[in-house]
């Protein structure tokens, strides 16, 4: 348990938060000679230097995020925290001028604002339309005083501190409990907001408000936040310490999802910084074995080959490693983690550093050489604080410069950003989405779009169980798309076994998102002689007490190549359904199947996909695209394919995806373009056990068993299938017949 002590936590030198006194010193001295950090100062002065020739800009707040007066006031806070560290590092008064007078007409004008005229928050901020957004001023404007605080006179500081930033900690804390007492990454905003400023002021009430949370968190029942999600009592156990507890699972992974965890990143690692510098003895990188330096390492191998976060609920495509926050985050888990030299290849990568203390060790490092490759391979990352929520499992096959990805969520609810997609996956090959994860339905401060907010679609269309590639019984969602409901559950870890390079398997189940139905799915990432890519073999199991409708979808991307099977194209365009996320899909073309497989193969990127299906009579294939029920076109046009079983009790999905060929617009040559699949086929099938063969063109067939209910290593297996026994011990079996 960390204790917070009265004396010795809060700052008695000044800058001794992200930096310290001796890091000012070893930076200046080295300014000209570390070319990695030279380059990162060479454009941080540009952009401050601008923006000082503009002037103070302080606007009366009104606008939503994306609006006039929201950008001005963030950017002011994003240059203020720069302005700070130029003044330590270059010593040009110009800076610590331009932050202190900034801070004066900030302390002038904040004491005459209500809250903020627009009320789609749960909790209005003053600058901006949420507290959140207050929050993150506050954390890196603390920062800013923290660096110009001996350059500023008594006078000033008092007035300061008095005017602005007492009652500014006060408003996001004991004026907004609703905002801080809260297990969320908008809580951890707040939280820090407080700590890092009671550390510059040397208020430990505040530091202590920042680590425990408020006594009384002062809900009402039944309130939500600003993205639909109710917000939940969670008793004493609030502020930064809690938020490291409780989304953060032993192994790093964060439960809102990787987006958030990005996101949520910078002010976790810059508080655990300043609460180092300032009182080391508190070993805040040693809380919770060590989580937050862990969780900079999950979240690296929470992204594509490109750094590409994957979207996992609510997430934005596109954000990646490249971030601020995560320049912040590898440059602090660098310095106070131990000098990880493969965290040196990812800085190298994002091409700047912080300026700071860790930055000019990592840009040090960096120039001595020491840097080694950032090695991701196949992991599985537990979901919960005890890690017991279930996870995400990542499977990744890498040859030479190609990686196929596999990324299988089984996990929590994910709090009020998580979505209903239990047993979900997507696909990828490298940075080439194969099959998607829809993401969020937001564009992020653009103020067309909503105000740059959440669109009503993301709770219509992206949260519910239909947009993910996941099973959808009688069209309901996951839990009947009940946040509470969902929040009591998480799917449960069968195997993960990735041992053999050449077959690597997650089984999850799950027994809640439809009360009275069992699901298990399976997956396999297998290479195979015979075919040129490792294919993913995918089998869901459906138990039930009695008869459903059940839907598979399969959201791919690029260009519909052929299928094997004729369709009926719908004369007349209409959605798929009423509700739940149905009401968005367009219903573009209808087939009933009338042989054992299916294939539909796409090219996207210059390579082709083939999906191999086993059908059994009356199933139904559509062929969908998203936009209905759209008119402000919030939503992509994506396409989709969804598998149809009707009137089944038990009902079993298996799949083949292969990736194959190329195709250069250049040459106009294709190259192996059709699938190396003859076909596919259930060959066994029982209560305990599933048995699947493919064979290929060449002749090649490869069998693989698996027990669904007896997953010990130890296990030994018989099964007598088609005349042929087969023996093996272990959850599964593969074997190849030439």
């Amino acid at each position: 348990m960390l204790l917070f002590l009265s004396s010795g936590i809060c700052a008695q030198e000044h800058p001794s938060l992200v930096l310290t006194m001796q890091g000012v010193r070893e930076i200046r001295s080295n300014l000209g000679k570390v070319p990695l950090f030279d380059a990162s100062l060479a454009d941080t002065k540009a952009e401050v230097d601008a923006e000082i020739k503009l002037g103070i800009l302080i606007p009366i707040p009104k606008d939503l995020s994306g609006g006039y007066t929201h950008e001005r006031h963030k950017k002011n806070f994003l240059i203020l925290q720069k302005a700070g560290v130029l003044y330590q590092i270059l010593q040009d008064d110009k800076y610590g001028i331009y932050v202190r007078d900034m801070l004066l007409a900030y302390a002038k004008l904040y004491p005459t604002l209500p809250l903020h005229p627009q009320e789609r928050s749960y909790a209005r901020g003053k600058l901006f339309w949420q507290a959140l957004n207050d929050a993150n001023w506050l954390v890196y404007v603390s920062q800013a005083y923290d660096c110009v605080y001996d350059f500023i006179s008594p006078t000033d500081r008092s007035l300061i501190e008095k005017d602005l930033f007492k009652p500014f900690a006060d408003f996001i804390s004991t004026g907004s409990p609703q905002f801080f007492n809260r297990v969320h990454n908008h809580s951890t905003w707040g939280n820090v907001g407080v700590g890092m400023i009671g550390l510059v002021m040397n208020d430990s009430e505040l530091v202590h408000r920042a680590l425990y949370g408020l006594k009384d968190d002062g809900l009402p029942p039944g309130m939500k936040d600003s993205d639909g999600g109710l917000i939940k009592k969670v008793g004493q156990k609030t502020g930064f310490l809690a938020n490291v507890d409780e989304p953060f699972s032993p192994d790093g992974y964060y439960t809102e999802g990787a987006y958030y965890q990005r996101y949520a990143m910078y002010p976790f690692m810059v508080f655990a910084e300043a609460l180092q510098n300032t009182n080391p003895n508190l070993k805040i990188f040693d809380y919770k074995n060590g989580v937050l330096l862990k969780s900079v390492y999950a979240l690296l191998n929470l992204t594509n080959s490109e750094g590409a976060f994957f979207p996992l609920n609510d997430g934005q495509k596109g954000m990646s490693f490249y971030s601020r926050e995560l320049v912040s985050a590898v440059d602090i888990a660098y310095l106070y983690g131990g000098k990880d030299p493969s965290l040196l290849s990812i800085a190298k990568k994002q091409g700047s550093v912080q300026l700071d203390n860790s930055g000019m060790a990592v840009a040090l490092a960096i120039k001595d050489n020491l840097e080694k490759p950032f090695e991701k391979t196949s992991i599985n990352l537990s979901d919960g604080p005890d890690g017991k929520q279930g996870g995400v499992a990542i499977i990744r096959n890498k040859k030479k410069n190609d990686e196929l990805t596999l990324v299988m969520k089984y996990a929590s609810q994910g709090l009020s950003h998580g979505h209903y997609d239990k047993l979900s996956f997507s696909f990828y090959n490298n940075s080439t989405e194969v099959l998607q994860d829809y993401g969020l339905a937001r564009f992020v401060n653009i103020e067309q779009k909503g105000g740059g907010n959440y669109l009503k679609e993301n709770a219509t269309w992206a949260k519910q169980t239909i947009a993910h590639n996941t099973i959808v019984q009688d069209e309901v969602s996951h839990f009947g798309g009940d946040f509470e409901t969902g929040s009591k559950f998480s799917s449960e870890k069968y195997l993960y076994d990735v041992s053999n390079p050449n077959v690597q398997i997650i089984s999850a189940n799950e027994n809640n998102a439809y009360p009275g139905t069992s699901i298990q799915r399976t997956m396999a990432l297998i290479q195979e002689e015979g075919f040129e890519n490792p294919f993913l073999l995918d089998i869901v199991q459906l138990d039930s007490k009695t008869s459903h409708q059940y839907d598979l979808p399969f959201y791919y991307l690029g260009q519909l190549m052929s299928t094997n099977f004729a369709y009926e194209t719908a004369k007349v365009l209409e959605p798929l359904g009423k509700v739940n996320g149905y009401q968005h899909l367009w219903k573009e073309n209808l087939a009933k199947t009338t042989t054992d497989n299916g294939k539909i193969s796409w090219l996207n990127g210059g390579t082709f996909y083939t999906l191999t299906t086993v059908n059994q009579p009356n199933d139904e294939v559509f062929f969908v695209r998203i936009g209905a029920n759209d008119p402000s076109y919030n939503l992509r046009r994506d396409p989709g394919i969804i598998f149809r079983k009707k009137n089944a009790q038990k009902a079993t999905f298996v799949s083949v995806l292969e990736t194959h060929g190329s195709y250069s617009p250049v040459t106009e040559f294709a190259t192996n373009s059709s699938s190396s699949i003859d076909s596919l086929k259930i060959i066994y099938e029982d209560s305990n056990y599933i048995g699947v063969q493919i064979k290929n063109k060449s002749g090649l067939e490869t069998v693989f068993l698996f027990a669904t209910k007896n997953n010990k290593g130890s296990q030994k297996h018989l099964l007598q299938i088609n005349n042929k026994t087969y023996k093996w011990v272990g959850p599964y079996y593969k074997t190849t017949i030439k």
